[in-house]
């Protein structure tokens, strides 16, 4: 089973590569953030043409998760609990084939200090409280997505450049620490090699010189761990024509059955 996590950076105009990537790689759940789409302009009949079933949230100009899977998903939450007045589209939940996959959006906190990082910490202390039960309840678990956390300098070209980002404060860093250690294994971490950047911006060529960072994280609880059998971004989504400024990441699973594929059926460019 391949699961994925990929900020599409606006669905809409990003849809041809998202279509190219799909076909190409054939991951069974792909998590996406930052659709950038409301509900009803959510390209569901093109992405059904493709072969996956969605569920998502969306948000007009701003934010937006979704869930894509061969399969049927089973919608578990479409909100991060622990704060009723928070209306942004930034988490969901779903069970699919067994696994209980989380697609979430950390919000990116700049500028810093200020009212946006606050948001940040808070959002980041409300995951930590919902994900400690999930560590370890007897059924496998991921949260996949963009967690806007660069979590050590050695997840990132040059720590010098972004040292006032709020990617890189040592608070969000100490709740992403926090939250590995209930027990969550960073996958890409550990299967990684050299440099498993997931984000280069569209600025004085950071694609084109490396100059990534590692932001978007998939992690697995103890019961999905042990399965485990590879991880990795796909690069080459990034050098595609108007890309995201994101790369997929991904985990593959033995999970001890054969991967149920529905039929392929590539959807045109609209």
């Amino acid at each position: 089973m391949k699961i994925a996590t990929f900020n599409i950076n606006g669905i809409n105009t990003k849809l041809p590569g998202l279509l190219e990537w799909l076909a190409t790689e054939e991951p069974d759940v792909v998590c996406l953030q930052e659709l950038k789409s409301t509900d009803k302009a959510f390209p569901a009949a093109v992405i059904k043409d493709a072969g996956y079933h969605a569920l998502w949230r969306g948000q007009q100009f701003w934010n937006g998760v979704a869930i894509l899977s061969r399969t049927e998903p089973v919608l578990v939450r479409k909100a991060l609990p622990g704060d009723e007045a928070d209306t942004q589209s930034r988490y969901l939940e779903a069970a699919v084939n067994g696994v209980l996959v989380a697609c979430l959006y950390a919000p990116n906190g700049n500028p810093q200090p200020g009212p946006k990082f606050d948001y940040k910490l808070a959002w980041l202390d409300r995951l930590i409280a919902h994900a400690a039960p999930l560590v370890d309840n007897g059924v496998p678990v991921i949260l996949a997505g963009d967690y806007n956390v660069v979590p050590t300098d050695d997840d990132i070209y040059d720590p010098k450049s972004w040292k006032k980002d709020a990617l890189l404060q040592p608070a969000p860093r100490e709740r992403f620490a926090r939250l590995v250690k209930q027990g969550w294994l960073d996958a890409l971490l550990d299967k990684r090699g050299r440099k498993a950047f997931t984000f280069w911006d569209y600025y004085r060529k950071h694609w084109e010189r490396d100059a990534g960072l590692r932001i978007d994280h998939l992690l697995l609880n103890k019961h999905v761990a042990p399965k485990l059998v590879d991880a990795g971004v796909d690069r080459w989504v990034r050098s595609l024509d108007k890309p995201s400024d994101h790369a997929p990441a991904w985990v593959t699973l033995d999970l001890g059955k054969p991967r149920k594929r529905a039929s392929r059926h590539r959807a045109a460019t609209p």
